[in-house]
């Protein structure tokens, strides 16, 4: 059982509700066996709120929140289709067929200009390409310690 020597319950004012809540004795010896420099700012029903999502969290969220889709017509093939975005004048909106069909194509394979091989860091000597090193140095390294 853990000794309170040297705590004295307080009491603090929640920053969310404004209600006082009790800091133990006991809860500001446990934070101060985990490090913790700073009280809790919030009371234990607020803290519960906030880690079940019942509170503000910094998560990102999604566009489109509200679940509103608005009806346009396709720039290519006419047909009317609906977006979760308001439509704007000066751009085209696309249907999601027409859409595959503009957007750019995507290669499986990297190129061969942006690939990671030895000859383009200029190591491709018997050590395989591992910029410089062998197995050796990194033994010899490893021992000094």
């Amino acid at each position: 059982m853990m000794s309170n020597e040297g705590y004295n319950d307080r009491i603090l004012t929640c920053r969310d509700c404004g209600q006082d809540f009790t800091f133990s004795a006991g809860e500001q010896e446990f934070y101060a066996s985990r490090s913790l420099t700073n009280d809790p700012s919030r009371c234990p029903a607020c803290r519960a709120a906030r880690r079940s999502g019942g509170g503000q969290s910094s998560a990102p969220r999604s566009r489109n929140t509200s679940g509103e889709y608005y009806k346009t017509i396709g720039a290519d093939c006419g047909r009317t289709t609906s977006v979760p975005f308001i439509p704007r004048e000066d751009r085209p909106v696309y249907c999601s067929d027409c859409f595959q069909s503009h957007r750019p194509a995507r290669s499986g394979r990297r190129d061969d200009s942006r690939s990671y091989s030895s000859s383009s860091y200029g190591n491709s000597g018997s050590n395989g390409g591992r910029g410089g090193r062998d197995r050796r140095d990194t033994r010899e390294r490893r021992d000094r310690w």
